[in-house]
């Protein structure tokens, strides 16, 4: 286990509460877990933003769409095919009379795999979508 070390924040007593109460309702048993998750997050951002194309991330992509939408199937079956390399899963999903939810699995460089991303949520019949990226472990702190 690494090593740990202890800080001091200074920060506003009604931000404080807040904070508090946000974390404990997140099911937080102390500042420290949350405040390693905010520390996490950030430098995910950060690493994924300044990632050159060369860089791999993995992640999922959720869309929802209308699985009656005209030829919105076929399209997303020749971009998916487009992409293989980049999908390691697909879960798919009825939630509706209508809708489909799918759930993509992904890994890749950045730049393919957000390109992968927009390519299927700007397709017509794409009701909602989010991509979600975080990196493997081993290269978040380093």
């Amino acid at each position: 286990m690494p090593d740990l070390n202890r800080f001091g924040v200074s920060i506003d007593e009604n931000l404080l509460v807040s904070f508090d109460k946000l974390i404990g309702e997140q099911g937080y048993g102390n500042r420290s877990e949350a405040l390693r998750d905010l520390i996490w997050d950030a430098l995910i951002k950060s690493k994924i933003e300044d990632f050159s194309d060369s860089s791999d991330v993995i992640g999922s992509l959720t869309i929802v769409y209308d699985h009656h939408a005209s030829g919105l199937l076929e399209e997303m079956t020749q971009i998916q095919h487009r992409f293989h390399s980049h999908i390691l899963s697909v879960m798919h999903l009825h939630v509706g009379h209508d809708d489909c939810l799918e759930i993509i699995a992904l890994r890749g460089k950045v730049k393919e795999t957000v390109d992968l991303a927009n390519s299927l949520l700007s397709l017509k019949g794409i009701k909602n979508g989010k991509l979600f990226l975080t990196l493997p472990s081993s290269s978040i702190a380093s």
